[in-house]
């Protein structure tokens, strides 16, 4: 239950940061472009390829911490990053193919995905 109690509070920090940075992001830049989602993600991906090497290679916390920190935080922050490191995973270990597949059709499917619920909500 610590795990998920965990989750939930960096979670909730994670969303608040979202919306902070994207409305600032927004204000800054104006709206005709999503650039408070590419802030987001990019900045979400920035910190989890230096958290994932700070954790495992350079400090020890708890693991309800890191829990908080990469699945609570992280997660809620945004989710590319996450799809992110899976990728750089892939190209590291040297499954090119692996990896431009998996960020062709994560990106394919997800529009796919948004734009069938988004039509399905219309005629709903």
């Amino acid at each position: 239950m610590t795990g998920y109690l965990a989750i939930a509070v960096g979670g909730a920090f994670g969303a608040v940061s979202r919306y902070w940075v994207s409305s600032s992001t927004y204000h800054w830049l104006g709206t005709g472009y999503p650039w408070g989602t590419l802030m987001v993600n990019t900045l979400g991906s920035l910190v989890m390829g230096f958290l994932v090497v700070l954790l495992s290679q350079k400090i020890t916390i708890s693991v309800e911490f890191r829990m908080a920190l990469l699945i609570g935080f992280l997660g809620s922050f945004t989710t590319f990053s996450t799809f992110a490191y899976d990728a750089l995973q892939w190209f590291e270990a040297g499954a090119t193919g692996k990896a431009v597949s998996y960020v062709v059709l994560s990106v394919l499917f997800s529009l796919i995905a948004v734009t069938l619920g988004f039509f399905a909500a219309k005629h709903f």
